[in-house]
C-alpha cells in the first residue's frame, strides 16, 4: 500500500491542482484558502532572509523598510540551534536546510543591497509557492518513523504543497505564450501586484520576468523527480514478500 501511494499520490495531486488551477470558482477557492498563505509566507521568508523583519498576513505581508540587524542576529541564532539540534538527532536533512538558510541569509544580508533585498522579498511571492510547495509536497517520502507520516500531516502538506506550486506555476507557464495572463494591475488595499512592482519598480522585462518564474519552477519540479525516485527505493516501501530470503 505504501508503494502504491508512493507511486500514485505526488502526480494525482499535482494534476488535480494543475487542473483546479485552469477553472473559476475552484481555483480562486483554493488560492484564498491554499495557495494565498505560502505565497505570502515566501515574501516573509525571503524577507527574513534578508535581514528584514516582516509578517505574512492574508493578501499582505507588512515588510520594514529597513534592516534590522538585532533580528537578522536572533534569526541566525534560531537558525544554528535548529541546526545543531537536528543533526545531533540524526535528522540530516532538516540540520541541512538549516544550514542553507542560515547561508542563504548571510548573503541577503550583507552581501545585497537594501534595493535588491526589496526586489528579492517580491519576487519571492509567487517563487516561495513553487519553492515551499515543493518542500511540503516532499514530506510524502520522509521516514515511517517520523512524526509527519505517524501523524498523517504528510498527506495535508502533500495537498498544500500541490496547491501553491500549482497555483503559481501555472500563470508564468501560460503567460509564456500570453502576456496577458500575467496578474499586472493594482491589488485591493495593498498597492500594485508584484509583477507590476518588479517591472514597473525595478525595471524587469516582462519576458525576464516570465523566464525566471519558468525557470525555478522547473527547477522545483526536478528536485520533486529526484524525491519522487529516491521515495520509492527506501527500504521500508521496497519490501520482502514473507518467507524471502537474502
Amino acid at each position: 500500500m505504501e508503494l502504491r501511494l508512493r507511486v500514485f499520490a505526488l502526480p494525482l495531486a499535482i494534476a488535480v491542482a494543475w487542473g483546479v488551477a485552469h477553472t473559476g470558482i475552484p481555483h480562486a477557492l483554493m488560492r484564498i484558502f491554499l495557495s494565498m498563505w505560502i505565497h505570502e509566507s515566501g515574501h516573509a521568508l525571503t524577507a527574513w532572509l534578508c535581514g528584514l523583519p516582516s509578517f505574512p498576513g492574508p493578501w499582505f505581508t507588512p515588510v520594514a523598510q529597513q534592516r534590522s540587524w538585532i533580528f537578522g542576529l536572533c534569526l541566525a541564532a534560531v537558525l544554528t540551534f535548529c541546526a545543531e539540534r537536528a543533526w545531533r538527532s540524526k535528522h540530516r536533512v532538516v540540520a541541512v536546510l538549516c544550514g542553507i538558510l542560515l547561508l542563504l541569509q548571510g548573503i541577503g544580508t550583507l552581501a545585497f543591497s537594501l534595493r535588491r533585498a526589496q526586489e528579492l522579498m517580491i519576487f519571492g511571492g509567487d517563487a516561495g509557492c513553487m519553492v515551499l510547495g515543493t518542500l511540503l509536497m516532499a514530506t510524502l517520502y520522509v521516514r515511517r518513523d517520523h512524526v509527519l507520516h505517524r501523524g498523517w500531516l504528510r498527506w495535508g502538506f502533500l495537498v498544500i504543497g500541490a496547491a501553491a506550486f500549482c497555483d503559481a506555476y501555472a500563470t508564468w507557464w501560460d503567460a509564456r505564450k500570453n502576456f496577458d495572463s500575467i496578474p499586472f494591475g493594482e491589488n485591493e488595499g495593498s498597492g500594485p501586484s508584484d509583477p507590476s512592482r518588479l517591472v514597473g519598480e525595478y525595471g524587469w522585462a516582462i519576458g525576464t520576468m516570465v523566464h525566471r518564474y519558468v525557470v525555478l519552477g522547473a527547477l522545483c519540479l526536478a528536485v520533486l523527480g529526484v524525491f519522487y525516485v529516491l521515495g520509492l527505493r527506501r527500504r521500508e516501501v521496497v519490501a520482502r514478500e514473507p518467507g524471502s530470503e537474502g
